[in-house]
């Protein structure tokens, strides 16, 4: 790796984080991304599956609505360069309309144009994706891409780095692991009222999220504040 441009990056990095409104790693990480790489949004989740994720950080409100939308939806760059354990470029997001139709159809909606995830792992070890989003399409530059892959691995160390039991807590600042801890009792409220699996129950959770067009986390808070009841989810 470069090493005067992973020098350039983590003083960029150390220097933001040293400032007044240091809010975790995460978020300085985010922000550094969308100020040198030519991006409009990015975020970072911290993942061990599809269902079992949390927001770290997002830089703007859009870019965790693009973040959780693939949480809803449960496919997208994210999902993708996390299973497949490498980067998922793309330059011009109705190109991959059936790659990940749900995603694809809501992002464009909300303005996506082009998208880039990268896997956050160091060797066997996989914590989680850097995503990145654009308004406009596009591939990114030869030297964005080696910025993006640089602070990957910054991000990458610096969950390593904090292998406490509370790292991730610590590491995003707070901004999140327990983001989706609603998503998680409600997921369980369910499982029990109507006595089939936890699988089954997010499952379901995921489908109504989907079919009625609202964030998954909307709708476990609605389950949880019994404004819909359990038979909204019986088969």
């Amino acid at each position: 790796m470069d090493g005067e441009r992973h020098q350039r990056l983590w003083r960029l990095v150390t220097d933001r984080a040293h400032g007044s409104d240091f809010a975790g790693w995460a978020e300085v990480v985010c922000a550094v991304a969308v100020d040198q790489t030519d991006v409009d949004g990015a975020a970072i989740s911290l993942r061990t599956s599809a269902r079992a994720q949390e927001l770290a950080a997002a830089s703007d409100p859009w870019a965790r609505r693009l973040e959780e939308l693939q949480y809803t939806v449960g496919e997208g760059p994210g999902v993708e360069a996390f299973t497949t354990a490498g980067p998922v470029l793309v330059a011009d997001l109705p190109d991959a309309g059936s790659r990940w139709p749900g995603f694809v159809d809501t992002a464009t909606v909300d303005g996506l144009a082009a998208v880039f995830a990268l896997p956050l792992q160091e060797g066997a070890i996989q914590l989680g994706t850097l995503d990145l989003y654009r308004r406009r399409p596009g591939a990114l530059s030869t030297e964005a891409l080696a910025d993006v892959a640089v602070l990957a691995d910054l991000a990458t160390g610096a969950l390593l780095t904090d292998a406490t039991p509370d790292a991730a807590t610590s590491w995003a600042g707070g901004e999140a692991p327990g983001h989706y801890d609603d998503v998680n009792v409600a997921t369980g409220m369910l499982a029990a009222e109507l006595r089939i699996t936890v699988d089954d129950a997010f499952l379901r959770l995921r489908a109504h999220a989907f079919s009625t067009g609202h964030p998954l986390l909307d709708v476990a808070r609605a389950v949880l504040n019994r404004q819909l009841r359990a038979d909204t989810f019986q088969e």
